[in-house]
């Protein structure tokens, strides 16, 4: 992570994007031998993304629970997104991974939710953060006069977006 930057950000992005969450949630620990691939797989998986821009993928960040992980994927479109899941090398992978070993029983869940955001349907706001979330997919802009509450960062502005 970068830098922590002093004061008031918001985030900017061209255009529409997309939003992807996906999670694994362990349902049982014992059952090692059932989840633990499945929580490997999306390094890989990641790693291509972060190495191939062109595919789409923006950003993700991750975040840990007390049952399992889950990830905020940034992408430019739906279409991308969808391209990847269908055709990723490292996803197809993992996903025939989970279906031949995870799916059998209940040891490990998944789940993924997709949404459409369309241009400046969105608002943020980071205080001495550094890049983060939306912020660093896209790119981040000092909250100025007229931007300062999150009513005023959903208006669309001619001259922000």
């Amino acid at each position: 992570m970068g830098s922590v930057i002093k004061g008031r950000q918001m985030a900017e992005i061209e255009g529409p994007f997309v939003v992807f969450i996906i999670g694994v949630r362990i349902n049982k620990w014992m059952a090692v031998h059932r989840w633990l691939s499945v929580m490997r797989s999306m390094g890989p998986m990641l790693s291509e993304l972060y190495a191939n821009k062109s595919l789409g993928f923006l950003d993700a960040s991750y975040f840990i629970s007390g049952r399992g992980l889950s990830i905020v994927q940034y992408w430019r479109s739906y279409e991308q997104l969808e391209h990847y899941a269908r055709g990723g090398a490292n996803h197809l992978k993992a996903w025939q991974d989970f279906n031949r070993k995870a799916s059998v029983g209940e040891a490990v869940g998944i789940y993924h939710e997709t949404y459409t955001v369309e241009a400046g349907a969105y608002e943020s706001i980071y205080v001495n953060m550094p890049p983060f979330g939306l912020g660093k997919a896209g790119q981040l802009k000092p909250v100025t006069s007229g931007r300062e509450t999150s009513r005023e960062r959903m208006r669309p502005d001619d001259g922000d977006r």
